[in-house]
């Protein structure tokens, strides 16, 4: 960034408050924009606020440009809280630097730079060049945190993981047999369609959909508005998907994504193309014998960056959750505890079959949020 861009705000306390307010509208979006960033505006003049906007939807006018039309002359002279640096390209609209420099506003404040390359710093530079004072630094860590799949998007091509799974006390979650309905309270199953409502899409292995024979759709129910449909998603190495499954019957109301290995039998190449048949997208991967069910785990994630999605939330089993966690791949993790012990060596853990790991080699995260959730608890991790 230049040095001629100020990075100091002239009065923290109000710079915060308001950038604050730009990141709560920010939030607005979230499932509606996605692989877009979500981002907030609010235009304060003479300490009062004049307009206010969110990015409301793909492909919609951003943020700044909701804001400006919200204040209308009053803009002009203003101050602008921007959540993300604003874009200075043609995309699917046109680049929020010219609508901020027609609307005459005095100075914009960006939380942070845009990681994309086509912007990186050079819309706050074009607004300062044509006179806008700018400043770019205040909600900085919350802003990286809203858009952290955003960021890990462009970065690097992959979606954001969150893995979640539910436990008892003592760690187990399902019993030895593999039953696991529920260990989860209702409140808990609640706020796990709310999350699967947001995110683009989810993953689970073979191993769960055999046990449980799972939906994996989110099921709008009071406050519940389903945002997103997620694909749903299964490793599945040798194609054992049973026909009978909720996934395979539902497949062409809701999309399936099947990986499979690359070297499989005839017999699993013909419930292949049975299963086609029957709607779901079958994905050949790599082979990796210390990845969960065998498939290469950062081939499937390069995968689904490749179809834009963005966020991916892992619902197990325990053999795919070790196996993210162990090679690194899991950037937020939602555990719900319940008030129960299983008391059982042989309960199901997230565990990679025995194999050992050192204490210095356990994956620490840092808490961002515990709390109860109806009769149990839950812990939301960040391991960034």
């Amino acid at each position: 960034m230049n040095t001629a861009v100020d990075v100091n705000q002239p009065d923290m306390t109000q710079d915060a408050r308001w950038m604050r307010r730009a990141l709560e509208l920010a939030e607005m979006g979230r499932g509606f924009v996605e692989p877009n960033p979500v981002v907030g505006a609010v235009i304060v003049k003479d300490g009062v606020v004049v307009g206010e906007g969110w990015h409301e939807k793909f492909g919609g006018p951003h943020a700044e440009i909701h804001a400006l039309k919200n204040a209308g002359l009053k803009a002009a002279g203003a101050i602008v809280y921007v959540t993300l640096e604003p874009c200075c390209h043609v995309g699917k609209t046109g680049p929020c630097t010219q609508a901020l420099m027609a609307a005459k506003v005095a100075r914009v404040s960006a939380a942070v730079l845009d990681p994309n390359p086509l912007v990186a710093g050079q819309g706050l530079m074009e607004l300062h060049h044509h006179g806008v004072a700018v400043a770019v630094g205040v909600c900085a860590r919350e802003a990286r945190q809203i858009n952290a799949p955003f960021f890990k998007f462009i970065t690097q091509k992959r979606p954001y993981v969150i893995a979640k799974w539910a436990q008892s006390i003592d760690g187990a979650m399902a019993d030895r047999f593999g039953e696991s309905k529920w260990i989860s309270c209702a409140a808990s199953r609640h706020e796990v369609h709310r999350l699967r409502g947001r995110v683009d899409a989810v993953l689970v292995g073979i191993h769960t959909v055999l046990a449980d024979d799972p939906l994996l759709t989110a099921r709008p129910s009071g406050d519940i508005d389903v945002r997103r449909r997620a694909l749903r998603c299964v490793l599945d190495t040798h194609c054992r998907l049973p026909s009978h499954s909720q996934l395979v019957q539902t497949a062409r109301e809701f999309p399936v994504l099947l990986f499979h290995g690359r070297q499989i039998d005839a017999a699993a190449w013909q419930r292949r193309e049975q299963l086609s048949q029957a709607g779901i997208e079958c994905v050949p991967i790599d082979d990796a014998v210390n990845d969960a069910d065998g498939l290469n785990l950062g081939a499937v994630l390069d995968y689904l960056g490749s179809r834009s999605v963005t966020n991916l939330l892992v619902e197990g089993g325990s053999r795919l959750l070790a196996a993210l966690m162990g090679q690194r791949l899991v950037d937020e993790a939602h555990i719900y505890i319940a008030p129960m012990v299983v008391a059982d060596h042989q309960a199901r853990r997230i565990s990679t079959d025995g194999q050992a790991v050192h204490l210095a080699g356990a994956v620490r995260g840092t808490v961002m949020a515990h709390g109860l959730c109806g009769e149990d608890i839950r812990i939301i991790m960040l391991f960034q």
